[in-house]
């Protein structure tokens, strides 16, 4: 205690449950500012998965299928989970099973990447499906 006193410094316990204790001399103040800087720095580095949208169509072109299929899969690497939702407009609705095949062919393509969270259902015209990543 006289040695921390002699530095202007703080005696420290860093090891209580040792026999004996072991204590440190250094600037308390200090040595918290920098825990609580760590703390920070580690939350800064910690992503939250979010949830990311795709819309699709069931008359849909090939080109943009493989577009919003890469899409999906930049999502998926990156951790995120994603919600697949085709809208049905007008008379549309009356041919679910094209959309179905639709959704059928992105989860086989999406396999390797992630998973079905969810399995598709109808939400007024919508059809919806969530995926996660492996």
């Amino acid at each position: 205690m006289r040695k921390a006193e002699e530095f202007d410094l703080d005696l420290v316990e860093v090891a209580p449950q040792a026999d004996p204790p072991v204590c440190r001399i250094m600037d308390f103040a200090k040595y918290k500012y920098e825990q609580e800087k760590k703390e920070r720095e580690a939350k800064r580095h910690h992503r939250h998965a979010q949830l990311k949208e795709i819309r699709l169509s069931p008359r849909i072109d090939n080109h943009d299928y493989q577009i919003k299929l890469k899409h999906i899969q930049e999502f998926l690497e990156k951790g995120h989970k994603v919600r697949v939702r085709m809208f049905f407009r007008g008379r549309e609705v009356a041919h679910q099973e094209i959309g179905r095949k639709l959704i059928d062919r992105l989860i086989t393509d999406v396999e390797k990447l992630g998973k079905v969270e969810r399995e598709p259902h109808l939400l007024g015209r919508a059809l919806i499906l969530v995926l996660g990543p492996k």
